[in-house]
This record gives C-alpha cells, structure tokens and sequence, in this order.
C-alpha cells in the first residue's frame, strides 16, 4: 500500500469516478485498516459501499466518518438517503435536518461547509509542505486547520504528530490531551500522548498511558517497543 493514506484515497476516487466500485472499495479498506483514515476515506467508502447495493456497511462508514468530523454536510445528507432507502424516515429527517443546520455562518465567520473546505484545504498544503521537507510551514498550516475546525479530530491528531517529530512535545501533548477528552478510545492519540510525556521528562505518565493502550491492543509491536524503552531507561 502506498505509504500515504490520502494518496491512497485519491487512487479510490479515480476508480470511484470511474465506476469502479469495487476496485475503490479494496483500496479504502486497506487504508482504514490502518486506522489512519481521515474522515474523507470513510465517506467515499460509504459512497462506493451504497453504489454496490450494501447499506448497511455503507451507513457504517457515513457514521464513522461523522465520528472523526461531525460537521461533514455531504456525510449527513448521504446518510440521510441511506436512512430512508432502508425505511428509517424519521433518522432520515434528522439527518437531512443536520446538514441543512451546518449550512449556517458560524463562528468562524464562514458558512459552516465552507470553513470545513477552508480546514480541509489547509491541510492538504500542510501535507504538501510536509512533502516539501517544509515542516514548520506545514504546522503553520495544520494549525490554520485546526483553529477552523477543531471538532476534526483527524487533522488535529496530524498536527501533534508534527509537533512531536520537532520537538515541541509539550505543544503535541496540548493537543492530543484535547483529543482523547472529545475522544477518548483514540488509541492512536494515547499512544502518541505516552511519547510527548515521555520526553517531556514525566516517566509515570508515559507508562500509565502505554499500559493504557497494551491492555487495549496487546500485540501491538510499537506500544511494546514504547514499553521496553521505558523499561531500559529506568532500570
């Protein structure tokens, strides 16, 4: 698979564009088996899920997708069509009744769809600053991302990781504390929270929350590693 989710999820829409229901769907599905799928991934998965007739799944992935960003408008709507096909009308209005309410200026000044796109948009120069070997520039845009949305978890969680791979462990650690409060089964999150505690000096925190993630994933090969690190440094 290639190394970079949303080049992955790019691929998926050409076969989607295409017709190719199927040949998106085996591309999405390796790349939410990752569990690093923006919420991008699990909509479009949903979108070729219902173009294959499975609702079911597909309405699994509007959901998962309005878990990592509950403003998602196209996501609301595609749910709602979903809802009603299976003879939900009511979830169906409710649904509808969501997106028509996120359509709304906001606190951002903006239409809510169009802050969304503004976020998303800041992202993906961040991504190709990061591309770059221009990281400073694209934390700068991450946090241009998250100060519009910080609802999206997705992009908040890259912005630490960022933060994390210059040093700044103190600033990852703000903003994965803030993920796992709206969040907290983040397991990605915690265990990148262990690190920014790790080497921000605080041994205790870091093991509480390894432990946290081993006790949840407990093959987890990186969450062991983190382990045995700790172990030799304080033996």
């Amino acid at each position: 698979m290639d190394a970079r989710p949303d080049r992955q999820v790019a691929r998926a829409k050409e076969r989607f564009d295409a017709g190719d229901a199927y040949g998106a769907i085996h591309l999405l599905r390796e790349v939410v088996a990752t569990g690093k799928a923006f919420a991008d991934a699990h909509h479009l998965l949903g979108l070729a899920y219902a173009m294959v007739g499975q609702r079911e799944a597909a309405l699994e992935e509007f959901d998962r997708a309005l878990e990592l960003n509950p403003r998602y408008v196209d996501a609301h709507l595609n749910r709602g069509v979903i809802l009603n096909d299976l003879g939900r009308t009511a979830d169906a209005a409710a649904a509808f009744a969501s997106a028509q309410g996120l359509g709304a200026v906001d606190h951002t000044g903006f239409p809510s769809p169009v802050a969304s796109q503004l976020a998303n948009l800041h992202a993906e120069l961040g991504e190709a600053y990061v591309e770059a070997e221009g990281v400073a520039q694209a934390i700068v845009q991450f946090e241009a991302a998250v100060a519009l949305r910080p609802e999206f978890l997705d992009l908040r969680y890259r912005l630490a990781r960022l933060r994390l791979g210059e040093g700044d462990a103190a600033g990852a650690r703000r903003d994965l504390e803030a993920i796992l409060d709206a969040r907290p089964g983040y397991d990605a999150a915690r265990a990148s929270l262990g690190m920014a505690y790790y080497l921000l000096g605080d041994r205790d925190a870091a093991r509480t929350a390894w432990e946290a993630c081993r006790a949840k994933s407990p093959d987890d090969p990186k969450v062991a590693a983190y382990l045995a690190l700790l172990e030799r440094v304080t033996s």
